[in-house]
């Protein structure tokens, strides 16, 4: 699962299950490269974002909001993109060479950012970002305490990210194991009472 927040809002969750099924191994890997589960011997994995087409089975838990931040010092020197045109010039922050999807209206639009730094993880991203070093795409509760500090501040908002989501994927196969049938269970319940990724 993702090391940029899974040991905060995944990791509580893990620890219930280990209480409340006392015979089960529980062996958790945090990472945010993209995890080979198959190759790497995983029963399952957690993920987030919008998944990529792959031959492994996934099962929505939960949604994840995000937004696009900038640095107030970043908005000063640059300006602040108000149009998903506009967008396209701007330094993006990003992971690799994903794409960034908004809403516009009824429709929902890709845009294909660029820029020049990149990290496999939310956290040091949301430092670059405040560091201002461009624009990033990231989850609300990566950056919740850089917006409540004024460290980073929202754009875009007329043309907000879709909500994405948290999937429990596995490898293909008729039916997912027992131990990731109430993996799965569990999260849909905790993530429903209290959306740690909102």
């Amino acid at each position: 699962m993702p090391l940029s927040f899974g040991p905060t809002h995944f990791a509580p969750i893990l620890a219930e299950m280990a209480r409340r099924h006392s015979q089960l191994r529980i062996h958790t890997a945090y990472s945010d490269r993209f995890v080979d589960i198959i190759a790497e011997g995983f029963d399952c994995a957690i993920r987030v974002g919008y998944l990529q087409d792959s031959n492994l089975i996934a099962r929505r838990v939960g949604p994840i909001y995000g937004k696009l931040v900038a640095s107030p010092d970043y908005i000063k020197a640059h300006g602040a993109p108000e149009t998903l045109d506009e967008l396209i010039a701007h330094e993006a922050l990003m992971q690799g060479t994903e794409t960034w999807q908004f809403v516009d209206g009824d429709e929902i639009v890709t845009v294909h950012p660029r820029g020049r730094f990149k990290a496999d993880n939310g956290t040091a991203l949301a430092v670059a970002a405040a560091a201002g070093l461009g624009v990033a795409w990231l989850p609300d509760c990566v950056v919740h305490e850089y917006l409540a500090s004024g460290a980073l501040v929202s754009v875009m908002t007329r043309h907000p990210p879709p909500s994405a989501g948290a999937y429990v994927v596995r490898p293909p196969g008729q039916h997912p194991s027992r131990k990731v049938q109430a993996l799965t269970e569990l999260l849909i319940e905790r993530l429903e009472e209290n959306p740690p990724l909102a």
